[in-house]
Formats: C-alpha cells, structure tokens, sequence
C-alpha cells in the first residue's frame, strides 16, 4: 500500500511538471487522428442523382420446401414499386413517418450525434456494437438503401455518417426525403410509398388519409411482423396509436385528430400477389426471418432458405380445407378453417394452412388462424391435459367418477344443483344427459364434460396449465382468470400449438418446440443456421401417455360418439380428440399417429356463432380425409403399450359400489386426498371444500347401491333427524353427511 501512494505520488508530481507538454502530444495526436479520417472522408464519392433513384437490390431470398427443390417464394423475383413526386404524396404520409422516424428531420445535419451515442452505448450493453437499429436518421437510411451494402461493420457505418453529412450539403430536405418515401421497403416486393397505397387501400399515396398514413408509418419497423396481414395485429394496432401521439406531440394535429384518427375503421385490401405457394407458412417464415436476422438481411442477402414445409401435404390440405369450408358456409354457418400438421419427433411443421384461401376477400384470408394470437376457445380439445396431470398424479383409467349434475360453486349452496346464473356454475354435457357413473376412459374418450370438471379439480388447475405450457402452449396465463371452465375451453390456444402439444403425446411424453425452417445457406453455400439436429424435452412420463394414447385411440371408449366411421384407420393406430365450445363458435379435431400430428379448426374470423352441432360433423370429415392421405405416407407404427400393474386402492381400479362409514355409496373425494390419490383415504373428507358438491347428489341418487349390494336388500334411505333434507332435481331427500368418529 505504502509503494502504491508513493508511485501515485510521483505520477501526479510528473503530470503536474509536464502537464503543457502532454496538452500539446494530446492535441497533436488528435488532430492528426481527425486529419487521416478527414483524408479518408475525402475518397469517398456521393453518387449523382440518377444513381440514387434507381433502387440497388441485392440479391433475392427464396424459401423452399423441405425437399430444397420446390421453390415457395423469392422475395425479390417481382419488385414492386411506382415512383412520384414529393408533391404527388399525401403531407399525411411524410409527417407520420417524420414523427416516428425522425422527428428532427428538418433541421439536423444528417446525422445526429445524441441518437448516434444513445446506440451505441445501448449496442454495447448488450454485447455487440454492430447489432443494434438504433440511431439512423431518414438520411442515413437513405445512405443504405441505395449507396451501401448491408454488412455490419465499424467501417461501413462510418462511411454512412459521412455519406450522410455529405448528402445533406449535396441534397435539399426534401429530395432526400422523395428518394426515401420511394425507396423505403414495405415487406416482399414493395417498395416506397405509391406502390403501397395501392396495395395496402387501391388509391395513390396523394389521396392517402390521417390513419391510413399512420398505418404506413407503423409498419415500417418490421414490415413482416407488423404487416395488415400478419398475425400481430395487436402490435399494430399499439404502433399505429404510437404514431399518431408523435404526430400530435410534433405539432403535426390536433388533439381532436388524433382521437378521431385513432377511432377511425380502415378497410385493407386482400394482398395482391397469387404467385405465392403456401402463402400463410410462407409469411410466418419470413417473420421468423427478420425478427431473427432483421429486414436487411430479407432484403440483401440472397439466402436460400429450406423450410420445414411438405409440399405435397400442404397442397392436399390447401384442397381439403377450402372444399370442406365452403361446403360448411351453408350447412354449418361456418366460414372458414385452419389446417396444421406437424412432425411430433422432430416438432417440424408439415402444413400449415391458415384460412380456407389466403386471397380470399370475404373473411379475410390473409389472416393467419393457424398461428394468430391470442387463439381460439379449444372447447373439449383441452381435456386431454387435465386427464394427463391426473394420471401423472396417481389416478388410473379405471377411476369412476360421477357424470351427474352438479353445483361446483362455492358461491352457491350444493342443492342449487341446476343453478348455472354467476356466481353459481353447473355445466351441462354437450347432450344435456347424464350418465352416472363413469370411468376416466370413457369420459375422456366420449367427452364428456362433468367428469372432466372433476378431473381438473382432483389435477389441479395450476398445475395442469403448468403441463399445457410445458407441452408448448403459450397463450394461457393466469389459472385464475379461468377457474374450472379452464377444461371446457376456457382459454385461447393456436391450431398450431394443440397441433404441436398432442404431438407430445404422440412422441412418448417428449415435446420438441416447433421450427418452421431447416437450414439457411449464404449463396456460396455456408451455413447460417442449421435445425437438422434437435433435442426435445421429456414433459410427460412415457407410461403416462401410453394411457392417453390408448384411451384417445379406443374405438369401444368412443363407441357412444358414433364418431367411428370417421375416426378409425385400418392398419394405422391413430388417437383423435374433437372440441366444440359451449357457444358454438369454435369446432376442433385434433389427433395423431407415432408419425404425424394434425390439428383442424372451423369457425368464423368474426367469432360468430355455427350451428348448434358438434365438431365430428362441422370439422371432422376434413380431419378424417387430411389424416387417409398423410397416412399413405407413413409405414404404419403403433403407439407403445405397456402393461400396468391394478391400483391396490380398489377406488382407484373402478369399484364405485363400495360402502362407506355411512353405508353409502360416495364420489371419489370421500375416498381420495386429490392431492395424494394412492395414498391413506382422508380422515375429515369434509374438509374439501368440493367434497359437499361433488357427494350430496351422488348419495340421494346411488348412496344406496352399495348396500343393497352388500345386503342383496332394497334400502330405504333413512334421514338424518339433526338436519331436514334439500330437495333434489333426481326426487327424494339428499342426505346430509356427517362425519363418523
């Protein structure tokens, strides 16, 4: 320490001594620094006119199927784009995009050095300083767009400064900003400003209004993501908000404007280019793309991109689809439908199908179903989880549980049994019949709805969304905002998601998150990115699938349905589930073999009510027909089963007729701790706050089986005198429980 103040000492004493000298070195260095950056700004040459206002665009990125030979889509292959005059655009348009863009347009020099610090110490908190967006004014975007490449290094983005200071001196405001508005790319073939308008609304950007112009300047960050016709609509809907505050905060409108800007319905017209193959895979791969890569690498790279898509199956389903879904416009009400197919070893999408026709007018096509966000109700397409969680939990297929009508509130008292006005809640099955006792297997396999309640109360509802979260869906969030309505369909989930989660079943309890493109190649051949090799994760214990896979595959399970003809394969294991809201809006068929897994959804995009009929009508005899032809595709595999050793709780096993203390027959919580199924029975069942709900009516209507089992004796319910019964809708008295000591 002491050799330390010492050495601090004498430095300070030299820098003292010497403190002129080392001014003068600092100064000369500097400026001979500042000279040999001067002397290399100098070489640089602004190009004239003309050469600014032919767009420069690089070579093109084209998408191909799996195969590598069947060309999807090349970015670049019919560029599209009208050039005007400044005068000749909306003050809409350059305003809006001045107001998000760069504000301090107008009076900056090309640069500015606030923005440009700002980027570069963001870049470099984050590692890289060559990686970020920031700090680009309208000029310098100018500069890239048509003097420079795209590559990212310190020297390019030098020459953009200078370049940029350059043509500020070289150029008026507003001739930069004409090259701009012409060049700025829009996604896919369009460029500038014209050529979007009349894509975007069919008028010329002169003619262009207040939220149409915020519409155009709210894309331009990430045209792909943020396009009209993509599935963020959300976030476009936030940036085009966005823009018209900085449109007000700039001076550019009233506050009156905005409000009434912001309010205002614009119409977009259907996309105009049919030469696209699979046109909603195709997008969804380039939104991939530019939010891993960013839009100049779309732009300039000239990658060659093989995706995970079968071409083959895509353009099947793309039949299958639009038939079945203009056929059920007039015999269901039903306008539209999606089509996902994935490979559940791998998670690589096979097909996917997002409307009944990309291009068509009338729905609108271009939205993406399959994928969209937040999703769509799954109805009973949903039950499979909470049976998985419950079986992961102890229970068996054999577990009886009651299909009988039932108040499940708590709000409410357990004889207000047909009760279903909030707060109260007591379901009905998609019949309105009730079956009475039932096995796991074939509430799931039939679909039927109060057992299933029941299920995902004895699962429990956190932790059954922590499972379909696990097995890739992403949409659901909070357990409360659902309660037990969570396995009627409660939530909002992607096609392409349930399609992916039931290919975990599919898969022996292994999940692989789904990937849409296989491999990236620069066009000398080196790889940018390669998904051929995976690995998934193990999200369900393989005995557990097992017995999902049988129960989803059981033709005799299912009988009652008489949903056989559709659903059964000769030759082929296949497991199948059909979901139909409570409302009618939604109607599913999700189902898989070892090989494939397919999801369809019907409906309308308005979320309007079909007719009052289940999904194996509505949807699926298009699953039924996609699933004969991808199986001739695939060598038959069956689905592994192994055989399981008998619950030694007999509840568990399916014995229901068993008496209890009482002498009377109960539902499963008075014989069951739901948190520990195989475990000791519970000493106060009571206790559950569900116990009373659940086992009230299954005493009036069954509690006396188990004696007359035992006693071969009809039996005469005998009340309890400390407490008068309730009515009950199956006649007779419900007779309270009460403990035994």
């Amino acid at each position: 320490m002491h050799k330390f103040v010492l050495r601090l000492r004498r430095t300070t004493r030299y820098v003292r001594r010497h403190s002129r000298l080392i001014i003068i070195w600092s100064i000369s260095a500097g400026l001979c620094l500042g000279g040999l950056l001067l002397l290399w700004a100098a070489t640089l040459d602004l190009p004239d006119i003309s050469v600014l206002e032919t767009r420069r665009v690089e070579q093109s990125v084209k998408i191909y199927d799996r195969t590598g030979e069947v060309l999807l889509y090349d970015l670049h292959d019919k560029m599209q784009r009208t050039v005007v005059p400044l005068k000749d655009i909306s003050p809409h348009i350059s305003q809006a995009i001045i107001a998000i863009e760069d504000p301090e347009f107008y009076t900056h020099a090309g640069v500015k050095p606030s923005a440009i610090l700002r980027a570069i110490l963001t870049n470099a908190s984050q590692g890289d300083l060559l990686s970020g967006q920031g700090g680009s004014t309208i000029t310098q975007q100018v500069v890239k767009l048509t003097v420079l490449t795209a590559d990212k290094t310190i020297t390019r983005k030098l020459k953009e400064w200078i370049l940029a200071l350059k043509m500020t001196r070289a150029l008026s405001k507003d001739q930069v900003l004409e090259i701009y508005l012409n060049q700025v790319p829009f996604g896919g073939q369009l460029y500038g400003v014209e050529e979007v308008s009349m894509t975007f609304f069919g008028k010329h950007a002169t003619d262009v209004s207040l939220p149409e112009a915020a519409y155009l300047a709210a894309v331009l960050p990430a045209p792909t993501r943020l396009s009209p016709y993509g599935t963020h609509q959300d976030q476009l809907e936030s940036r085009k908000k966005l823009v018209l505050d900085k449109l007000f905060e700039h001076g550019y409108i009233t506050a009156i404007e905005r409000d009434e800007a912001q309010k205002a319905k614009v119409v977009f017209l259907p996309p105009r280019d049919t030469s696209i193959a699979a046109p909603h895979f195709v997008f969804y791969v380039r939104q991939y793309l530019e939010d891993k890569y960013g839009q100049d690498a779309l732009e300039q790279s000239g990658w060659r991109v093989t995706t995970t898509l079968d071409a083959d199956l895509q353009q099947k389903a793309e039949e299958i689809v639009r038939r079945n879904a203009l056929s059920n416009v007039d015999n269901f009400n039903a306008s539209n439908m999606a089509l996902s197919a994935v490979d559940p070893k791998t998670g690589q999408i096979l097909v996917m199908v997002g409307s009944r026709n990309y291009f068509d007018t009338d729905i609108p096509g271009a939205y993406n179903v399959a994928a969209a966000t937040p999703g769509r109700q799954p109805g009973s397409a949903f039950k499979p989880f909470a049976y998985a969680q419950a079986l992961s939990e102890g229970y068996t297929p054999e577990t009886v549980v009651f299909d009988i009508r039932t108040q499940f509130s708590t709000a409410c008292k357990p004889e207000n049994i047909t009760n279903s006005t909030p707060p109260c809640y007591s379901p009905v099955n998609y019949d309105n019949k009730f079956r009475g006792p039932m096995t796991l297997r074939e509430a799931l396999a039939q679909s039927i709805n109060i057992p299933a309640i029941k299920v995902l109360y004895l699962a429990g509802i956190n932790d059954t969304l922590q499972l379909a979260k696990s097995m890739g869906i992403s949409t659901l969030t909070n357990a409360d905002r659902y309660g037990l309505t969570l396995v009627l369909g409660g939530g909002e989930v992607t096609p392409l998601e349930m399609t992916s989660a039931y290919g975990a079943f599919a898969n022996n309890g292994v999940y692989y998150d789904t990937i849409s493109v296989l491999k990236v190649q620069d066009p000398q051949g080196i790889i940018i990115e390669d998904n051929t090799e995976r690995s998934g994760s193990q999200v369900l214990s393989p005995e557990v699938t097992q017995k999902i896979n049988d129960i989803l595959s059981d033709p005799v399970a299912r009988a009652p349905l008489g949903e056989n003809s559709l659903f059964t394969f000769p030759g082929h294991d296949v497991a199948v589930k059909t979901g139909t809201t409570n409302d009618y809006r939604d109607a599913w068929t999700v189902g898989y073999t070892p090989n494939i897994a397919v999801g369809i959804w019907a409906g309308n995009n308005d979320n309007t009510s079909m007719v009052r009929r289940v999904s194996g009508f509505i949807v699926g005899p298009a699953w039924s027909e996609f699933m004969r032809y991808a199986l001739t595709k695939f060598p038959p595999e069956a689905f592994v089963r192994t055989e399981t050793s008998p619950s030694p709780k007999p509840v568990l096993n399916g014995q229901w007729q068993i008496p209890g203390r009482d002498g009377l027959a109960h539902e499963i919580l008075y014989w069951v701790n739901k948190t520990d199924p195989a475990g000791p029975p519970p000493i106060n069942p009571e206790s559950d706050s569900q116990f009373e709900y659940w086992d009230a009516p299954v005493r009036a209507k069954y509690g006396t089986y188990a004696v007359q089992q035992q006693t071969q004796q009809p039996l005469i319910p005998q009340q309890t005198p400390q407490q008068p019964p309730y009515q009950n809708p199956y006649g007779g008295s419900i007779i309270p429980h009460y403990p035994t000591q």
